[in-house]
């Protein structure tokens, strides 16, 4: 039984990306093995399938290429699972800014977050991750693997920059009609 066959066939069956390690665990050889396994099956499926070997959210995982999307969709019928405009607000506040409590993300926003972070929550985008040494202990929440696998994200590196993006206050421009004070300079 080789290495590549066994892996392709593992590969296959797992729910969510793994990592070299845990396929060098499940099959009982070196990493170094595995990794070797890894680069030549992506160069066959590169080559000649419909499939392809990516690395998401700290792993390796099969996939259909995007050539094939229309049909697979068809076939499937996924449900749509789009995020509302707070949602997706609220994931941003938690993915750049994680660890961080719910009251962190309301000043932030603004408004009561704890809806949204309920629902992100439910959607395996987001996760408790431990607990504020202050008083009251709040609760920290942080994103998920699924949230990687979700936006194909390798990592919270991946993320895009936010360098040279202008900060948004609520409230900081003021109807054309409204008065102003001077301030003294």
């Amino acid at each position: 039984m080789s290495v590549s066959r066994t892996l392709e066939a593992l590969l296959f069956v797992a729910d969510s990306p793994t990592t070299p390690e845990q396929f060098a665990r499940a099959m009982g050889v070196p990493v170094f093995e595995i990794e070797e396994a890894l680069e030549k099956l992506g160069g066959r499926f590169h080559h000649d399938s419909a499939l392809q070997l990516i690395k998401i959210a700290g792993g390796y995982q099969l996939c259909t290429k995007a050539e094939f999307a229309e049909a697979v969709a068809r076939f499937t019928q996924p449900q749509r699972n789009r995020l509302s405009r707070s949602l997706l607000e609220t994931l941003a506040v938690i993915a750049y800014q994680q660890p961080v409590t719910l009251a962190e993300i309301d000043s932030v926003r603004g408004v009561d977050s704890s809806y949204s972070v309920r629902q992100l929550i439910e959607r395996r985008l987001v996760t408790e991750v431990g607990r504020r040494p202050s008083p009251g202990r709040p609760t920290l929440y942080g994103t998920s693997q699924q949230f990687l696998h979700s936006f194909r994200l390798d990592s919270l590196e991946d993320l895009p920059s936010l360098e040279g993006v202008l900060p948004i206050t609520v409230g900081a421009t003021l109807p054309p009609d409204q008065p102003t004070l001077a301030l003294d300079e």
